[in-house]
């Protein structure tokens, strides 16, 4: 039994380096520490059982041989079907209607910081952790609670936690956020956990072997009727290509065109499920129209705001402008031209390393 001072948190338990040294460091600092996995994926019922990602059986394997070694309790949360509700055919759909999509984001939101923070709290739990890289402070003269990157600039993960309220920020505690990736591995040595240098999943977690395309044209339901024509901006056709969820902006190669020149994805013409291609230039947006929006630093916009803005994981921040709109959206105007801006991928706003908020790009400009 745990003493009445002594806080409780629930550690969101992947089988990974990063949120194993989290449970580990949040015991050395006197927690009452509870390990859970969320089991998202039946891998042997969609045929991937030679693929090992991200929550698969021998991740939460790894997970509870962590939390043994820790001697804490271990749990296992099957949220299968909340995964797929809630990611999976947000995924499908969103290729479905041209739009490439952050399932990571979602799973965030809808699972971790939903779900799982609520099976904390049942459990008595004061705080929900994870192995994020990214730092949460509260900010007296604000009245808030701030979310920062991660002191690893090549780790940080503060994009894909801006959806983040502040009901659920006071709530959450990043224990790695302070270090770099070479120091957690190094905290995982000494302490003799044999995930130390566990090798990193880059992939979709769903899809171990980042098919996607396979993953989606083999979904049951799925519409077959998506073929349609290849055509330039003056809608003169180029090609034929078997579906828009095959294809991203930007995309160049698999387009099927005999062409002196390189072509690449610019759009999609949905009423006639056209792919709209053009040259490299042609990629360069001036700006976006953001929709969606959750403001972290402050409860609302209402004026315009210059910021540093991140419009993909693993981009340069950019400098912009960010103006209010009618209705909830906002206009990104950059100083720089940016290429490849893409629908259904989410910008996330910077005023240094403090996370402004961020949206979901509907368009560019």
């Amino acid at each position: 039994m745990r003493d009445k001072c002594q806080k409780r948190v629930v550690v969101s338990m992947s089988g990974g380096v990063d949120s194993s040294v989290a449970a580990a460091l949040l015991k050395e600092r006197g927690y009452d520490v509870i390990g859970v996995s969320m089991q998202i994926w039946n891998y042997s019922s969609q045929g991937d059982e030679g693929f090992r990602s991200c929550c698969s059986p021998e991740d939460i394997y790894h997970a509870r041989a962590v939390a043994d070694k820790l001697e804490i309790p271990f749990y296992v949360l099957n949220l299968e079907n909340e995964f797929e509700k809630e990611v999976i055919n947000y995924f499908v759909s969103e290729y479905m209607n041209g739009r490439t999509p952050n399932p990571c984001i979602l799973c965030n939101q809808k699972l971790k910081f939903e779900i799982l923070l609520r099976k904390a709290l049942e459990l008595q739990a004061d705080y929900l952790a994870t192995g994020h890289y990214a730092r949460i402070s509260w900010n007296d003269s604000r009245g808030r609670y701030l979310l920062f990157k991660g002191v690893d600039a090549e780790k940080d993960q503060s994009y894909f936690l801006f959806t983040l309220k502040q009901e659920e920020i006071k709530r959450l505690v990043f224990p790695i956020g302070d270090f770099a990736k070479k120091e957690v591995r190094e905290i995982a040595a000494k302490l003799g956990l044999k995930v130390a240098y566990k090798k990193e999943s880059q992939e979709i977690c769903f899809i171990p072997d980042n098919d996607y395309r396979r993953f989606i044209t083999g979904r049951k339901g799925m519409d077959k009727s998506t073929k349609g024509n290849v055509i330039n901006k003056d809608g003169d056709v180029l090609g034929k290509h078997e579906g828009i969820h095959l294809f991203t902006i930007g995309q160049r190669k698999g387009l099927g065109i005999p062409a002196s020149h390189p072509y690449y994805v610019l759009g999609f013409e949905l009423k006639s499920n056209s792919v709209i291609v053009g040259r490299d230039e042609d990629l360069l947006c001036k700006g976006l129209i953001a929709e969606d929006l959750n403001w972290i630093l402050f409860p609302d916009l209402d004026s315009e705001i210059t910021a540093s803005c991140k419009i993909r994981y693993r981009y340069k921040d950019t400098e912009a402008t960010i103006i209010p709109q009618d209705g909830g959206n906002v206009l990104v105007r950059f100083k720089k031209p940016q290429k490849a801006i893409t629908p259904g991928q989410a910008v996330v706003f910077y005023d240094g390393d403090v996370v402004i908020g961020g949206g979901w790009i509907k368009e560019s400009i």
